[in-house]
């Protein structure tokens, strides 16, 4: 089972930065990396966190459903 600080983290690790330096975090990276640090959640549990928690991510998917892409709005003033 994994500790409440560890989200955060696994949150950090699944940010991927673009060639044009653009942050974006897709649901199905960070449920993988939740899983290394011991936590089991679906999709629709991990969008729950990001809109709560990351208010400085936006979502930008180009589908409907539960994978999700989110991109970060505000470089200036960090959010993660």
């Amino acid at each position: 089972m994994g500790r409440r600080d560890d989200i955060p983290a696994a949150f950090r690790a699944s940010i991927r930065i673009s060639e044009q330096g653009r942050r974006t975090v897709t649901t199905a990276d960070f449920v993988r990396n939740l899983s290394l640090y011991g936590h089991e959640w679906g999709l629709k549990e991990a969008n729950s966190w990001i809109d709560f928690y990351q208010t400085t991510f936006k979502d930008v998917s180009t589908e409907e459903g539960d994978r999700r892409t989110y991109q970060l709005y505000n470089p200036n003033g960090g959010g993660y």
